[in-house]
């Protein structure tokens, strides 16, 4: 894959990744009533440990991105990291944090 595609679509998922975690942090401005509090706070938990997985798997997504940018800077990228096989370009380009060939994914 050209280089400066792959840096086009490693900044991609970045922006992608850094917007969905920036909607998650929420502020909580509403006033309630003590009938209405325990209600709430039992949703507010279910929605924290909802933002709280969701948080932790976007934060797996960049890190994703950070060692494919690591790969394109050192020339590795479109290389398996497990074989060192190209990555074909279809999948890098649906996939840009690719670090195995399809076959090398599905064997895991």
């Amino acid at each position: 894959m050209d280089p400066d595609r792959a840096r086009e679509l490693l900044a991609a998922e970045r922006e992608r990744i850094e917007r969905a975690l920036a909607r998650l942090r929420h502020e909580d401005t509403g006033e309630l009533s003590d009938a209405d509090e325990d209600a709430d706070a039992a949703s507010d938990l279910l929605e924290d440990e909802v933002d709280e997985g969701l948080s932790d798997d976007l934060g797996e997504q960049l890190a994703a991105v950070e060692r494919a940018e690591a790969r394109l800077a050192a020339g590795t990228y479109g290389r398996s990291v497990e074989s060192g096989d190209p990555i074909p370009d279809e999948r890098l380009e649906a996939l840009p944090t690719a670090e195995r060939t399809a076959e090398e994914e599905a064997a895991r």
